[in-house]
């Protein structure tokens, strides 16, 4: 098991929390919640060791296109690089999908 920690810049605070994925053979859960730092950290838990520069270069892609501070942890169980963008592309959209709900 490896846990990492990786951080970056953000311009707005992220608008609402969301929880999407399970943790279970070839996927993962994704936890974001709203922070008042404005940064964004994520900390992945991962059952795959060695990989820690596969994950910086899949956050790395995502955050040039999300820009929200948010805390985010990651619960991963053997997912690809495809799926974790995914799953991260689906925590940002319901997070951000509360702005237009008035939440």
């Amino acid at each position: 098991m490896e846990h990492l920690t990786f951080d970056f810049p953000a311009r707005r605070k992220a608008a609402a929390r969301a929880h999407v994925g399970v943790v279970g053979s070839g996927d993962l859960e994704v936890l974001l919640q709203p922070s008042d730092a404005m940064q964004a950290r994520v900390v992945v838990h991962t059952s795959v060791d060695g990989y820690a520069h596969i994950w910086q270069s899949v956050l790395e892609r995502f955050f040039t296109r999300y820009d929200g501070a948010a805390s985010i942890e990651i619960n991963d169980f053997g997912a690809t690089p495809g799926v974790v963008a995914l799953r991260l592309a689906e925590a940002a959209e319901l997070s951000d999908s509360a702005l237009g709900a008035g939440a």
